[in-house]
């Protein structure tokens, strides 16, 4: 037994596409949709027989009925606001009748490097005065440091002497102490 035929429509233009099939599937493949269209509202079943009664003898394919007449269109299209008035369309055209290009604002100014520059120059300075100054420091911290390393040699031989000669005096000492104690 065949499936019983039900008739679905969906909106083409200024046509409605309508399709005798069995289910929705094989009206979406019969319009050749990718999309589910019964799922996104754009098609629907028909249920009123005069609009059916033209698929319905023609079972799969697909029948294009004008959604209303051609003066029906025209009134519409009268009514319709256009987006443009003509006169600025005509404007924009230009005399060429190629669209006039845009007038573009001057640019802004460059801006001034003038504060950048002079605190870079600060900073350079800044630089150039501390270089200067560790310099001066490091002079001075290598002769500080040979005068320490002359006055440990000069302390060391003067240590020496007098180590030698406290070492000469306590024999001195100490062989006057035996001399004494044993007189």
């Amino acid at each position: 037994m065949a499936a019983k035929l039900k008739v679905f429509r969906t909106p083409i233009g200024f046509h409605d596409a309508y399709v005798a099939a069995p289910s929705q599937k094989a009206a979406l493949a019969a319009w050749g949709a990718e999309a589910d269209l019964f799922a996104r509202g754009q098609a629907e079943k028909v249920t009123d027989p005069e609009l059916a009664r033209a698929a319905l003898a023609d079972p799969g394919k697909v029948v294009r009925v004008p959604r209303g007449s051609t003066d029906q269109h025209l009134a519409e299209a009268a009514r319709a606001q256009p987006r443009k008035s003509p006169r600025k369309a005509v404007e924009a055209l230009g005399s060429s009748g190629k669209p006039a290009p845009k007038q573009r604002k001057a640019p802004p100014p460059k801006p001034s490097r003038a504060q950048l520059d002079a605190a870079e120059d600060e900073r350079d300075r800044q630089e150039r005065a501390f270089e200067a100054a560790m310099q001066d420091l490091e002079t001075e911290r290598v002769r500080i440091a040979a005068e320490i390393t002359e006055l440990r040699r000069s302390h060391a031989r003067r240590q020496d002497a007098l180590d030698a000669r406290a070492a000469k005096a306590r024999q001195a000492y100490d062989t006057a102490m035996e001399t004494w104690r044993n007189a």
